[in-house]
């Protein structure tokens, strides 16, 4: 009996909400300060958890090729479990960067295999034109969790800001019997053999040999890496214009909500105006939302951020369909794990220097310079992108 693609993709829906049911994101810099550490040292520790990350990314997804995607989420959320105890009982910087190497390793074994997952689910059941759709509504469902964690997350830091924490492990867990009841779709097939010229040959083949995957990695990745970039910085500009305490819960859940909405509609939108008018809309919106949140150091900056957030609830999955659409599923997970590993590598290593230059200098000129990096690299990347897809000028 054929299951239906809703256990698997409900499944996935738990999975997705207990990672981003991110109690501890409006106050994260807030519990770093009261704990000792400056910006510099935040954006290490960040640098610190990417690293992690990049270290078994592309091996996970491969591993998640050749092992079953299923193993790979079990071993990821047992891992999301154990980073966010370590962190509750943590006080120092040593402290927290143990706390995220295990994050990162459990977040780099998660990534890639969900999508992979998500999309194989679908393709057995002969369904993965869905794929953006359910990939959509998989970001929104992460993104209303983290939206409705701000809130909680503040109410929570009100009393104590640790008390997040505390919290945030339990919710970690909920994702430990979800990934056990998975199941693994047939299309999946026979495992592939693991070894690790296989993994370079597939790092190879994605990154050199074929052209149009490589672009559609690359611009993916430097999109991804520019948006994560922003979200570090959400906090401290809130620090940098006087917003109380109390707003950041609530306007962090404004910010995630506003994602939510646009990646629930971002494949009626690409299907709507076509590829390049909605690749080109929102690179263009997430550059003009860095610069005018540099240079709007006031209240009314705050559109800037809106509208920033409401073109990354575009991209990510438009971008994640994109790749899918010319990966073959023996190596999907590791295709994805690979734009995960790149965009994890820019991060790592503009990072800190953003984080220095803020402590140095001072937070506009830090999401000024973020911006000025991402207008040249996604400028680039746009270009041999559209060159590649689009040979003959099509949309």
């Amino acid at each position: 009996m054929e299951r239906s693609p809703l256990h698997n993709i409900f499944r996935l829906y738990i999975i997705k909400a207990a990672k981003w049911f991110m109690l501890i994101m409006p106050i994260v810099v807030l519990f770093y300060q009261e704990n000792g550490l400056g910006m510099q040292e935040v954006f290490i520790l960040q640098a610190i958890y990417s690293i992690a990350i990049v270290a078994l990314e592309i091996p996970s997804g491969y591993f998640a090729d050749a092992l079953g995607r299923k193993t790979t989420l079990i071993i990821g959320s047992v891992l999301g479990f154990m980073g966010y105890l370590v962190y509750s009982l943590s006080f120092g910087f040593w402290g927290f960067l143990v706390a995220e190497v295990v994050l990162g390793f459990g977040q780099s074994l998660i990534s890639g295999a969900d999508s992979a997952l998500l999309y194989d689910t679908l393709l057995q059941n002969k369904k993965e034109k869905d794929y953006m759709k359910h990939e959509g509504r998989m970001i929104s469902v992460g993104n209303f969790a983290e939206a409705l964690a701000g809130i909680a997350g503040g109410l929570l830091a009100a009393v104590s800001l640790r008390y997040p924490y505390y919290f945030q492990s339990l919710i970690a867990f909920a994702a430990v019997p979800a990934a056990f009841t998975l199941y693994e779709p047939k299309i999946h097939g026979v495992a592939v053999k693991m070894s690790f010229a296989k993994i370079i040959g597939v790092v190879k083949f994605a990154l050199i040999d074929n052209k149009r995957l490589r672009w559609n990695i690359l611009y993916s990745s430097i999109v991804g890496a520019s948006t994560l970039t922003m979200a570090w910085f959400v906090q401290s500009w809130f620090i940098n214009v006087d917003l109380p305490v109390t707003m950041f819960g609530v306007l962090w859940t404004l910010l995630n909500l506003s994602v939510g909405i646009t990646a629930l509609f971002a494949y009626k939108l690409e299907h709507l105006i076509g590829v390049k008018p909605t690749v080109l809309g929102f690179s263009l919106v997430l550059a003009i939302g860095f610069f005018g949140a540099a240079y709007t150091q006031s209240i009314w900056g705050l559109v800037f951020l809106f509208i920033f957030y409401l073109a990354r609830g575009v991209a990510t999955p438009v971008l994640k369909d994109y790749i899918n659409r010319i990966t073959s599923s023996d190596v999907r997970a590791t295709i994805l794990s690979i734009r995960n590993f790149v965009i994890r590598i820019i991060f790592a290593l503009w990072g800190p220097f953003y984080g220095w230059y803020t402590d140095a200098f001072s937070l506009q000129g830090a999401i000024a310079i973020a911006g000025l990096v991402f207008v040249v690299l996604s400028g680039i990347s746009y270009f041999f992108f559209i060159k590649t897809n689009f040979p003959k000028g099509k949309l």
